[in-house]
């Protein structure tokens, strides 16, 4: 079954891909501005891309929004994940505010949340969310990954996303969580 998903980011698009080899995973192929993000939580940004993109494309497609929070910073950069230290930040910029503004605090527990909208022929079909608790580090260990992964560390692996092999971090991510909950429902569906 052919599943489209509407990302630019490649990091997200491998993870989408491995995630479920029995699908065929695919960006879209049609190439438009993304809508501004407005929405006060992942499950609101999600769903308002993946009905915009809808619109572009039949058939099945997904978007996400995902992001990190971080208890000490009240939830912090949560939805402004991606654009935390500006519009056009990079990782490393991101990351770097993310490390100043916990200067000095020693509770930097987090998590990373995901919520992917699943619509089908441009309506909303269901949302599938997923979260995974770590702790923020004093600074950035391993270069895999990509966003705040160097920086999340991860009790049962010992090491932070940025350490972890790929296939490691599927299994426990919370895109991993969000996607499997997906693929499992459209598995269920296309087997009625």
């Amino acid at each position: 079954m052919i599943v489209y998903c509407a990302t630019s980011n490649p990091g997200k698009l491998r993870e989408f891909q491995l995630a479920a080899p029995d699908f065929d995973v695919r960006q879209l192929p049609v190439k438009t501005d993304p809508p501004e993000e407005h929405g006060s939580d992942f499950e609101e940004n999600a769903v308002a891309k993946a009905e915009y993109y809808g619109r572009l494309n039949d058939g099945y497609l997904f978007a996400d929004d995902s992001g990190l929070e971080v208890d000490a910073l009240g939830g912090a950069p949560g939805v402004y994940s991606a654009r935390y230290a500006g519009p056009d930040a990079t990782d490393a910029a991101n990351n770097s505010l993310l490390l100043t503004r916990l200067k000095g605090v020693e509770k930097r527990s987090a998590r990373f949340v995901c919520v992917i909208a699943l619509v089908k022929n441009g309506k909303l079909v269901q949302t599938f969310r997923g979260a995974v608790e770590g702790r923020i580090l004093d600074g950035p260990r391993g270069t895999g990954g990509f966003g705040y992964d160097p920086l999340f560390y991860h009790e049962p692996f010992g090491c932070t996303f940025g350490e972890a092999p790929i296939a490691e971090k599927m299994k426990v991510s919370h895109r991993a969580q969000a996607l499997e909950r997906m693929f499992t429902y459209l598995r269920r569906t296309a087997s009625t």
